[in-house]
């Protein structure tokens, strides 16, 4: 496997490939995404290409795309929207010590036939491995991904019955 970091306007560049690896991570359980959702990913890969802090990851193997990782630092004060509203709802006003300059991994998606090659372990390590602190969240129903980030040490913030479910991990 391939890892190159990209820059936002790499990523633009090649927004295609990114689509594909999200079509095919996303597609199956439990995420069941449509096509729908994929040129929503579209959009707001367009859009957070150009946030202050954008990093990206994507990996490759023999000439095709495998996985990426999309990451930004979390402005000050934690912003409201997207997915922020259910992360402050889990863990009230802590979220802005906690998480407010951290390094947010927004996007981690390993086509299926990459997977258990250790490879979202790699895309994770090069996209944080400098930014001191990150954090991520994903759905409870993503029983995969949460033994994954539980296994590369990442620590969970919210308890059992959370809406969302947020992981950080410290240098």
């Amino acid at each position: 496997m391939n890892l190159e970091r990209l820059t936002g306007q790499e990523v633009v560049a090649r927004a295609s490939e990114l689509v594909k690896i999200y079509r095919a991570a996303f597609g199956g359980p439990p995420w069941h995404e449509d096509d729908r959702a994929a040129d929503a990913f579209a959009e707001r890969l367009a859009a957070d290409a150009r946030r202050p802090g954008f990093a990206a990851v994507l990996a490759g193997d023999n000439g095709g795309p495998a996985g990426f990782g999309t990451a930004w630092r979390t402005p000050r004060p934690f912003p409201t929207g997207r997915a922020y509203d259910l992360v402050r709802a889990e863990l009230g006003d802590a979220v802005e010590t906690r998480l407010g300059g951290a390094l947010e991994v927004d996007e981690l998606a390993v086509s299926p036939h990459a997977r258990g090659q250790g490879l979202a372990g790699r895309i994770l390590d090069l996209l944080c491995g400098r930014a001191g602190s990150c954090w991520l969240l994903t759905a409870p129903r993503a029983t995969d991904a949460i033994r994954l980030y539980e296994r590369l040490g990442w620590r969970r913030l919210t308890g059992a019955r959370a809406d969302v479910v947020v992981f950080v991990r410290s240098p």
